[in-house]
């Protein structure tokens, strides 16, 4: 009986398979159904300023209820903050660094205590020191370590609990290309980002039997933002770097259509094909040829 029964879910496996592959294919051509915002409370990390500052505009925008801003410049959040509630929307602010497992776990505490249950966290804040491994400090490994990764950690474990209680939630992640596609000078950055990567397929998939719970993970090309100015890739007209607002309406519009992953441009995606087939030296070839070698030789971004 044991035996008919795998013979059964085999030969059907192939058949779920495609199943679900034409069922993507019609998603991605048809408009879908997205979810209002009007009852959701979003906390931004690194809110204050860069891609996280156009996230807090984008979601008060699109109508969340209540959006706050998690940083370590109370001067920026607090101006990205009067921003947002000139613009008729509900902002608040706390100074927090998601380095610190003690701040964060505070911090979260104040935040349902003064503001409420969240219903949306956007893993926003991140860090890079654009040097090679023999280049960089201890502490500045650690540091982006604790920021890009376990910062994440401690902030999803902060407020996933309440969102499974409630079946109501959505964890997002602002990753990178390169914790696909590494490059060089950035090895601390691209390690963690690679960490979180990791963090957030598993909880992906971790979360597919709890109702009501979802996930997003963003996976953007180089964005204009002062973290990486001065980067500087071979064809700037070929792969001019994206737009922060624009990462952030695409970002706001995959957690409404509980898109699980989110590649930007979605020419990223011949990237990662390449990677799984392609020889190394072959691979190499199109780093060089690209300028992705040299890119970092001058970066002046900020830490």
């Amino acid at each position: 009986m044991m035996d008919l029964l795998g013979a059964c879910h085999t030969l059907l496996f192939p058949v779920q398979m495609l199943y679900h592959v034409i069922m993507a294919s019609l998603t991605s051509l048809l408009p879908s159904r997205r979810k209002d915002l009007a009852k959701e409370v979003v906390l931004i990390t690194g809110g204050g300023r860069g891609i996280g500052r156009h996230l807090a505009k984008e979601f008060a925008k699109q109508g969340a209820k209540k959006v706050i801003l998690w940083g370590r410049t109370e001067k920026s959040l607090k101006e990205t903050a009067e921003e947002i509630t000139l613009s008729g929307a509900e902002c608040h602010y706390f100074v927090c660094d998601v380095a610190n497992r003690e701040e964060v776990y505070k911090q979260a505490k104040v935040v349902r205590e003064k503001v409420g249950d969240v219903s949306i966290l956007v893993n926003n804040a991140a860090v890079v020191h654009g040097k090679s491994l023999m280049d960089s400090d201890d502490d500045a490994l650690l540091k982006s370590q604790h920021i890009n990764t376990m910062g994440q950690f401690w902030t999803t474990k902060a407020f996933l609990p309440r969102m499974l209680e409630l079946q109501h939630g959505h964890v997002v992640c602002i990753n990178s290309i390169l914790s696909k596609s590494p490059i060089p000078g950035a090895i601390d950055y691209c390690t963690s980002k690679a960490s979180s990567l990791a963090f957030m397929e598993s909880l992906t998939l971790g979360l597919l039997d709890c109702p009501g719970v979802g996930c997003t993970t963003v996976l953007p090309f180089h964005t204009n933002t002062e973290m990486f100015q001065g980067m500087r890739v071979r064809f700037p007209q070929l792969f001019p770097p994206l737009k922060p607002e624009v990462v952030a309406q695409r970002t706001v519009d995959a957690v409404r259509a509980d898109k699980a992953f989110l590649y930007l441009p979605w020419t990223m995606h011949a990237l990662v094909i390449l990677k799984s087939f392609m020889p190394q030296a072959a691979l190499e070839e199109i780093h060089k040829f690209s300028g992705c070698y040299t890119c970092m030789n001058t970066f002046k971004g900020r830490t």
